[in-house]
């Protein structure tokens, strides 16, 4: 792992935890639906409050699902020794952000320039460790041809 073990292993329980409840909340929210579209009587103005409900539940458990697939994200990156690192510059995310907002990916300098439109001048352009699989050596001479 790529910070402190402890204080990373006190994310990923904390990750962890939030991710069971949000598939539990969004297993029920998904059976609620069906327990209300199946009880379908009343007026105009019930089927009216029925859809603006059945509209609010699906944006909450489309905000959940996002949270849920970022939590993912968070936990594989732990597993591959990458979490609290930036996905875009590599430098080390402060832990105040990661107390903060737990699955972030990018330092705040890199989601500023993210918002911004100017993310792709932060990126790290290191081509060192880039790989074809093919590990013979290449001159320039040979590319020239």
């Amino acid at each position: 792992m790529a910070r402190n073990d402890s204080a990373t292993l006190k994310m990923k329980e904390l990750l962890t935890k939030r991710r069971d409840a949000l598939r539990k909340a969004l297993a029920g929210d998904l059976s609620l639906l069906k327990q209300l579209n199946e009880q379908a009587s009343g007026d105009v103005v019930d089927f009216a409050i029925d859809a603006a409900q059945d509209e609010i539940n699906s944006q909450l458990a489309e905000v959940e699902s996002r949270e849920l697939g970022n939590i993912e994200k968070a936990l594989e990156r732990m597993k591959l020794g990458v979490y609290g690192r930036c996905e875009v510059c590599t430098d080390k995310i402060a832990v105040a952000r990661l107390n903060a907002l737990p699955y972030a990916t990018m330092c705040i300098e890199c989601q500023r320039a993210s918002e911004d439109g100017t993310l792709d001048d932060r990126r790290v352009s290191d081509w060192s460790n880039v790989s074809d699989g093919n590990e013979a050596e290449v001159s320039l001479t040979d590319l020239e041809m």
